[in-house]
């Protein structure tokens, strides 16, 4: 991550064009002082209900996240030409940050600063070679693997708070052994002939 402070900073972003359409990327939100202590089941069904949203409505899909004790990350890509992921985060972010307050003022400490997001994300636009089915896949599995490397679990299986949200599949489910193979038939189907990846990015 840069090393500069989000909240004082503003981070760059590529050109608009490239967050639209059939773009995949890689967004990581932190929140605001690294605050802990929002993360539970019920927060958990909460932001798949808002993520569900967002990406029904921008027409995109998130075949992982990965929800951590100070942040989270999203794997999304767009399933239209029309897809925005700018405009769908924003619209995330706002309804999360509505959620977060929430739980904050439901909380035992009311000296605590309320739960927010860093006023902005990191992303990162996957380029075209870790497109390729491989290649996405290890940066999925490398999500996935957070909270190992964190030590919080030696598993990424035992971590209840990996998911994937795929609108209108909900038979689509992060750690099933199926899962990839079910993923890229419906992936295939959704994007046009000459944007769908290959199997490895070596061809």
């Amino acid at each position: 991550m840069p090393g500069s402070d989000p909240e004082h900073s503003h981070l760059p972003r590529l050109d608009p064009s490239r967050y639209r359409g059939f773009a995949y990327v890689h967004w990581t939100m932190t929140l605001r002082d690294r605050a802990r202590g929002w993360l539970s089941d019920a927060c958990h069904l909460r932001f798949r209900e808002l993520l569900l949203h967002s990406a029904a409505r921008y027409h995109a899909v998130c075949p992982v996240y990965c929800l951590m004790p100070d942040h989270f990350h999203l794997l999304l890509l767009g399933w239209r030409d029309d897809s925005d992921q700018l405009k769908l985060t924003r619209h995330f972010r706002r309804h999360l940050n509505a959620a977060l307050r929430e739980i904050s003022s439901s909380s035992a400490s009311e000296k605590s600063k309320p739960f927010q997001l860093q006023k902005q994300a990191y992303d990162s636009v996957l380029r075209d070679k870790d497109r390729a089915r491989n290649a996405f896949e290890k940066v999925a599995f490398y999500i996935a693997e957070n909270p190992v490397r964190a030590k919080l679990v030696s598993d990424p299986s035992e971590w209840t708070f990996t998911g994937a949200v795929i609108p209108g599949y909900p038979e689509l489910e992060w750690g099933r052994s199926d899962y990839w193979d079910r993923f890229w038939r419906l992936h295939y189907s959704r994007i046009p002939e000459g944007l769908q990846p290959p199997i490895d990015s070596r061809r």
